[in-house]
This record gives structure tokens, C-alpha cells and sequence, in this order.
């Protein structure tokens, strides 16, 4: 059985027993494949802290759960209004790892020094700063604002007329990183803390494509050199940074695909995963580690239609990103079901296909993976945490303690 697969029978008969009690659909976190991701997470970091992605768990106790193993240290949170409530809520380091215009969170965050201590933000243009001190409350200069600056890591070809990598920072040469340092050490206000630099065309871009051996190879062929430029161009961003300020506390990189490549890199004091707690089906396709899926999610059978045809309550779960069939989640217990190509899932029901909907009957349950990690949590209240065949805790996602960040 292959490490990114659920064995259809025995896995299907312990979920099945586990919410035997409960009504689909409904979603669980495998306790046992959760853990030992995250045992794989820390040994792939060399030693190295791993900053838990909260975009990829959406779950309180999910976070407090893997933040209490060793080898663990830090959220990266997705929006300041979370950020704040997670520091609120006792997460005493919370690295915001995307820039923020809201007006009100950064009135709470310069009004409040609990929450400036706990909770650093993402600045890569001058005006960033601007609207931070525009927020401040009224009267006085407010606390200071811990900042992190990003580096562009894309990989450039051809003069730059070639581009492979996600549109994040303008900041790409470490002369830039070092000038808008100085802009920061220079302003009343911030303190300037920390570097990230996450290489998504890396760690987020699978390697081993079943079915496509000559893609896989170039993508390979892509990812080595673009570690390696990454690497040499990095280096330098710290270097250039430091001489600015030596009070610099981290260097963040990586994530779940790279995290033993970034680790390896003595530039970096930290990595940053999440989707590895989860693994969801766009982490199947890497050959430099191997997750055991961890969060799967049932909908009940609600009609027959006919031979070889079931129905099921719910599924149009697509995930974000480029709209494709690699975006959708896949039944996979049992297995031997695939969806109608003229109606693929749907907004709230969905008919399956396959010799195993002969072996349905309706109140009957399919289990699914979905494609990208904690956009499962914005479908669901609760996560129902199983250990072995047994639920042994229900606990609220972000959405089911009223949340709904983005």
C-alpha cells in the first residue's frame, strides 16, 4: 500500500465504527496518521523549529496539539484579525506571513502590549508601514510593531522572461531587503525581527506525478535548480539584512514539500509546514517524503438511481488555485467510485459511479479527501479526532467557534 493511500478495507471499517453514533456528513482527524506526520515534519527539519501553518489546520486544538511536541515553536497565521485572537487566546508567537490593510486590527495590535509582544507582521512596501501608523490610537505613538520582511523567491529564467513561483514580495535583490531595513530600524515604532522567504514552487509543487514520468522530471530538474539559485540569493538577503540591524530573531523558509531541503540551509532558522499535518490528496505526488492521509471527511448515501450509481448529500468542495480536476476532493473509501463527468460534485448533492455503489445502500457513508489542507475546516463545525476505531474528542474548527477569517 502505497504511504499517501487509506487501505480501503480496514480503514473504512474503523471510520465507519468510529461515527457510527454521528450523522454525515461530518469530518475526523485520524489521531495515529496526525501524529506521525508531525513526528516526520520535525525529523525532516534537522533540528530546526517548524512553524505550524495555521492556514492548513484551522483549529485550535489541532494547534495546541502538535505546538506541544518537541521540535515545534510558532504559528504562521493568514490574516491579523486571527492573529490577534489567536495571541488572545494564549499563542504567545504568531508570525502573520501575508501583509495586512486592516485599519481596526492594527489599532488593537499599537493599542494593546500584550498583543504587540506576541504577534509579528508581514511589511514589504514603505506604504505598509504608513497605514500601520495611520491606525495607531490617537495621542500617542502606541507599541511597537514587530516586523518581518519577505523575500521573492521565484526562479527567473532568460533575463526574467521566464517566471516560475508565486506572486508575493517585491522584494527580490537582498540590496532591496537591506534598504527597506533601513527604513524600518530607521522609523519610530517597528522593530524590525525577522526574514521569510517561502519558496512555494518548491514546497507546494509535487515531484512525482503518477502517470506523468516526463513532467515529473523536469519538475525535478526545475526544483534542484531553483533551490540552488534560492540558496546563494537568500544567503545574501541575511547577510545584507544583518549588517542593517543584528537584532534580526529568524529566518523563515520552506514548507511542507522542502522542508528537509530549507532545514539544510544555514541561513534559515526555522521552516514552516502544515499541510503535512493533514495531507491532503496535492501531497500525494512527492517522492521526498511520504504523510499518511490524517483528515478525511463522510457524506451520507441519499438515493439510488440506478445500477452502478449512488448519490451522496453534499461535495462540491472545490479548493482554490487554478480551477482543474486536481482541485476537487476524491472519494476514496470505498474505493472503486468516480464522478459523473457531466455533473462532478455538487452544490448539494452528488452522484457517484462505479461497480462499489452496487454495494450502497442509502444511510450508507463515503469517504473523501480534499485537496488543500484547512480549506476542509471552512465545510465543517467540528473535527471528530478518531484513535483507532473510536472518537475520542470533538473539537470546533475556526468556522465553528464563529470565525471565518477569509
Amino acid at each position: 500500500m502505497s504511504p499517501h493511500t487509506v487501505d480501503t478495507y480496514a480503514d473504512k471499517a474503523r471510520y465507519d465504527q468510529a461515527t457510527a453514533a454521528l450523522d454525515a456528513p461530518l469530518a475526523v482527524v485520524d489521531l495515529r496518521a496526525f501524529d506521525a506526520n508531525a513526528a516526520d515534519l520535525v525529523r525532516r527539519a534537522k533540528g530546526k523549529p517548524v512553524r505550524v501553518a495555521s492556514k492548513s489546520v484551522r483549529c485550535r486544538a489541532l494547534l495546541e496539539r502538535v505546538l506541544a511536541r518537541d521540535g515545534f515553536e510558532g504559528i504562521m497565521s493568514f490574516t491579523l484579525a486571527e492573529s490577534l485572537w489567536l495571541a488572545r487566546s494564549g499563542f504567545g508567537d504568531v508570525l502573520l506571513a501575508y501583509p495586512s490593510a486592516d485599519r481596526a486590527g492594527f489599532a488593537e495590535l499599537t493599542g494593546d502590549p500584550e498583543l504587540a509582544a506576541a504577534v509579528t507582521v508581514m511589511v514589504d512596501d514603505p506604504a505598509q508601514l504608513d497605514l500601520i501608523d495611520a491606525a495607531r490610537p490617537a495621542g500617542g505613538p502606541g507599541e511597537e510593531v514587530r516586523v518581518c520582511l519577505e523575500l521573492d523567491t521565484s526562479y527567473r529564467l532568460l533575463g526574467g522572461q521566464v517566471r516560475i513561483g508565486t506572486r508575493r514580495s517585491p522584494l527580490r535583490a537582498p540590496a532591496q531587503l537591506a534598504a527597506l531595513a533601513r527604513l524600518v530600524v530607521g522609523r519610530p515604532g517597528f522593530r524590525l525581527v525577522g526574514l521569510m522567504a517561502y519558496e512555494g514552487h518548491v514546497a507546494g509543487v509535487g515531484d512525482e506525478v503518477a502517470g506523468r514520468p516526463v513532467f515529473s522530471r523536469a519538475v525535478r530538474t526545475m526544483q534542484a535548480a531553483a533551490r540552488k539559485e534560492l540558496a546563494r540569493r537568500r544567503w545574501e538577503a541575511v547577510r545584507a539584512v544583518r549588517a542593517v540591524t543584528p537584532r534580526l530573531e529568524f529566518v523563515n523558509g520552506g514548507g511542507t514539500g522542502s522542508v528537509q531541503h530549507t532545514a539544510a540551509e544555514a541561513a534559515v532558522t526555522e521552516v514552516a509546514a502544515g499541510s503535512g499535518l493533514y495531507v491532503p490528496r496535492l501531497f500525494d505526488n512527492f517522492r521526498s517524503f511520504s504523510g499518511r492521509p490524517a483528515a478525511l471527511f463522510a457524506l451520507p448515501v441519499v438515493r439510488r438511481p440506478g445500477p452502478g450509481v449512488v448519490t451522496v448529500l453534499g461535495g462540491g468542495y472545490p479548493a482554490s488555485g487554478v480551477a482543474g480536476a486536481d482541485r476537487l476532493p476524491v472519494p476514496c473509501l470505498p474505493a472503486g467510485l468516480r464522478y459523473d463527468p457531466q455533473e462532478g460534485p455538487g452544490e448539494v448533492q452528488t452522484p457517484l459511479l462505479g461497480p462499489a455503489a452496487d454495494r450502497l445502500r442509502v444511510g450508507d457513508r463515503v469517504w473523501f479527501r480534499h485537496a488543500k489542507a484547512g480549506e476542509l475546516c471552512e465545510r465543517f463545525t467540528r473535527l471528530h479526532l478518531v484513535d483507532g476505531d473510536r472518537v475520542v474528542a470533538t473539537v470546533p474548527t475556526y468556522r465553528g467557534e464563529g470565525h471565518a477569517f477569509l
